[in-house]
């Protein structure tokens, strides 16, 4: 999705030497695969928008691969690039590397200053080493190597899978399936209290280039809208796009995750950039786009 949306908006402005490989042609986690591919194609810069990514039923069923699999990719992606001297790498990570608890809305320096949420700690450790590699090269050899932390993102080729997928594109599909079944009952996960910020990845891929093209002065940046809502108001917003009209029933056993994650967008805005795209506009862009692709998303499991 994230890598997908920054493709488009390089090409639209007229970027035409990209290059860019699906995991099928390149594994990532094949540190010498890699490395041969640094050699060859001999990049200027690289966006790290790889990772193995999902919600809090699929982090909570495969710990292992989230905390080794994206190590695995990401450090083979900044070691390399190092070791062939590239002087510039956008490495882009996730707001779950704050503490569970942490002060809302979430700055920068609060990063390693308390236990995470235990839900996703597998895959915001590997972030987190992540962004500390990418700062101990900017620190020990004056590289411009920098880390976006983005909000929970959504948008066109989001994951609908409904085992892997994260709380909106999995609600989207959800309330999309309920309406063609007789507006049936959805029942959601949670208490729906949870406040979550969401910003469309068209956006995200915006605050990208906006990194490409300048010199970001620090090692560490959010990239969000700065603006929540709560799991509940979500989904009233979804079942309103999608036409749904059947109850939202909510399942209080299960858990809601961190209680709420804002993120404090101010030192992007400072510099210049900030996000374009409202909640609903997005969501509607989004539902738009699944209702094009629905045969191939259907086809979609977790693997």
């Amino acid at each position: 999705m994230v890598g997908s949306a920054v493709w488009r908006i390089l090409v639209a402005k007229g970027y035409s030497n990209l290059i860019g490989k699906t995991s099928k042609e390149l594994d990532l986690t094949k540190q010498q695969a890699v490395l041969d591919f640094y050699n060859k194609e001999q990049p200027e810069v690289v966006i790290d928008a790889a990772a193995k990514v999902g919600g809090i039923l699929a982090n909570k069923d495969f710990p292992y691969p989230f905390l080794m699999e994206n190590m695995q990719i990401q450090n083979n992606l900044i070691d390399g690039a190092h070791k062939a001297g590239i002087e510039k790498f956008i490495f882009l990570g996730s707001s779950c590397i704050y503490p569970k608890f942490a002060p809302q809305p979430l700055k920068e320096e609060y990063l390693l200053t308390d236990s995470l949420e235990p839900t996703n700690e597998w895959y915001a450790i590997a972030k987190i080493t992540g962004v500390k590699a990418c700062q101990a090269i900017r620190k020990q050899y004056n590289k411009e190597y920098v880390s976006l932390m983005p909000t929970n993102l959504y948008g066109s080729f989001d994951n609908f899978d409904l085992q892997s997928s994260h709380v909106l594109p999995a609600m989207l599909r959800k309330f999309h399936e309920a309406k063609i079944n007789n507006h049936a009952d959805v029942t959601l996960w949670g208490s729906g209290t949870p406040m979550r910020e969401f910003l469309f990845v068209d956006d995200m891929a915006e605050a990208v280039v906006y990194a490409l093209e300048n010199n970001l002065p620090e090692y560490l940046y959010n990239i969000g809208t700065g603006k929540d809502i709560t799991i509940k108001e979500l989904a009233e917003t979804i079942k309103k796009i999608t036409g749904h009209q059947g109850n939202i029933l909510w399942d209080a056993s299960k858990p809601d995750g961190t209680p709420r994650k804002l993120m404090d967008v101010s030192k992007m805005k400072e510099l210049g950039w900030q996000y374009t795209t409202e909640l609903e506009e997005g969501i509607e862009q989004t539902y738009a786009w699944f209702l094009e692709n629905i045969d191939g998303i259907k086809e979609v499991k977790l693997g």
